[in-house]
């Protein structure tokens, strides 16, 4: 029986997750590592630091010759590679919110008109090529340096391999991507002055594109599929391959995923379309501060209390928190606001307002992002019949339900949630013909355990005063952010 390995690079930390081919978690490891915010909304890590982390997980599972490895991780960052391939900066990572001006200079450079038809989205501060440009115009000396631009997961597979490589759902993402043909747009790395040969051969999500190379404690020879961006990686694992299924993740971020036929895109571009894991397409609308608002929360305001403690406390307070309105905007928006300077607030607090409304709040202003999100995707024609939460929220049958309630729809919880890295397994098993396809993966594999039901409670009002806080302090927030 096939035992396939995935690796997830994530913001936080690395997971590794063995399988068979019957989904079944043989090993799996984990390591957490640092994470450096040296100005006002940037936000940056080591690529070494992913390295260390996988190289240690890898030696703890002691699992040597894997029939094939996928590759996932977040989204968006950018590993910048000298001509001998060493790292030359920090990676600048999805949540730095310091490219307002390079997003700015791609629409005015390429079109934004011209940009939005390529590559079915606006550009953003998150995403990869803004920082290219950026590192051209602030850190010139090490431009010039540049050989390479690597995406973090995609860092992983040239330390496993020696290849550079990337593949199609987190190609998109980069800025640069014709999203609708599969492949990296001549025409926009033209305009904007950029080398193509910058960016590594791009394949489909679960194509062989490298195999093992001089890894102490792994065999040499191990294929490794293209894998899959977090997100495309995390909904083929909770079996979101298929229109009529949406996908929550509850991570660090907050995102709201479908599956598409084709590539539409949202107007507006506050829901990104981006190339699938699955050969198709997926829309998705992705908030910055998800399961990093509750992190924050506990580390800077909840006295010591745990994550257990704060969903007590917030599951003991009223619907609606006594008035109290938490906006979630900690590290500025992307969705449903593309608004890099928007902040974050608790709104309407009064002498009476408890611990247990602030919890409950918390939760609430998450939530409500995410439904704005989800109701972004009904516009490009998305359709549920049923939510499937996963990440490290959705243990919380408190915060399924709440978004059961909210999005008026039957959630489910799949019986693995091991995240984006069971995902990238079934990659791997797709690539090595263990199944046929990535749908054909999911079907057999995939398999739900939990199940929420909506209640009857009318949120429409709270939503309302939330979204009206946002408007009510938006001019101040583009005052201090800039």
């Amino acid at each position: 029986m096939a035992r396939l390995l995935g690796i997830d690079v994530g913001t936080s930390g690395c997971k590794l997750v063995l399988i068979d081919e019957t989904g079944k978690v043989l090993k799996q490891a984990s390591r957490e590592y640092p994470i450096s915010t040296p100005r006002p909304l940037w936000s940056e890590q080591n690529p070494l630091d992913w390295w260390e982390g996988v190289r240690s997980c890898l030696a703890e599972m002691g699992e040597t010759s894997p029939d094939a490895i996928g590759v996932t991780g977040q989204m968006h960052g950018a590993v910048f590679l000298d001509a001998h391939d060493e790292v030359i900066r920090p990676a600048i990572l999805w949540n730095d919110q310091r490219t307002v001006a390079e997003c700015e200079e791609i629409d005015r450079t390429a079109g934004a008109e011209n940009v939005r038809r390529v590559t079915c989205n606006p550009p953003l501060t998150g995403f990869q090529l803004p920082k290219i440009l950026w590192l051209r115009n602030n850190e010139l000396d090490r431009f010039r340096q540049l050989e390479s631009v690597l995406l973090p997961k995609d860092y992983i597979r040239f330390r496993l391999s020696g290849v550079k490589a990337t593949e199609v759902s987190d190609a998109s993402g980069v800025g640069l991507f014709d999203v609708p043909k599969r492949r990296w747009s001549s025409e926009l790395a033209e305009a904007l002055g950029l080398r193509e040969s910058l960016f590594p051969e791009c394949f489909e999500s679960s194509q062989v594109s490298a195999r093992t190379r001089g890894v102490p404690g792994l065999a040499d020879g191990i294929p490794i599929v293209g894998g899959g961006g977090d997100q495309a990686a995390a909904a083929v694992g909770t079996g979101c391959v298929e229109p009529g299924i949406v996908s929550v993740s509850l991570g660090t971020s907050g995102v709201v995923f479908t599956a598409l036929t084709e590539p539409a895109y949202h107007a507006q571009g506050a829901a990104h379309t981006f190339c699938h894991a699955n050969n198709a397409w997926h829309a998705m609308g992705v908030m910055l501060s998800c399961g990093g608002a509750l992190r924050w929360f506990r580390d800077t305001l909840a006295a010591g209390k745990s994550y257990d403690e704060m969903t007590s406390a917030a599951s003991r307070a009223p619907v609606g928190c006594g008035g109290v309105t938490f906006l979630p905007y900690l590290t500025g928006e992307r969705c449903p606001h593309i608004d890099p300077y928007a902040r974050a607030a608790f709104g309407g607090m009064t002498l009476s307002t408890t611990f247990e409304h602030l919890c409950r709040s918390l939760f609430e202003g998450v939530t409500f992002g995410l439904k704005e999100g989800f109701d972004l995707l009904a516009v490009l024609g998305a359709t549920a019949s049923q939510v499937r939460v996963n990440g490290g929220g959705a243990k919380s049958s408190f915060w399924v339900q709440l978004i059961s309630d909210v999005f008026q729809a039957g959630c489910a919880a799949p019986s693995v949630d091991e995240g984006p890295a069971f995902g990238a397994a079934i990659l791997a098993g797709v690539g090595v013909g263990v199944w046929p396809s990535v749908q054909q993966g999911c079907r057999e594999v995939v398999k739900l355990e939990r199940f929420w039901e909506p209640q009857a409670v009318d949120y429409s009002g709270i939503i309302n005063r939330y979204k009206e806080l946002y408007t009510s302090i938006g001019g101040w927030n583009h005052l201090i952010g800039s």
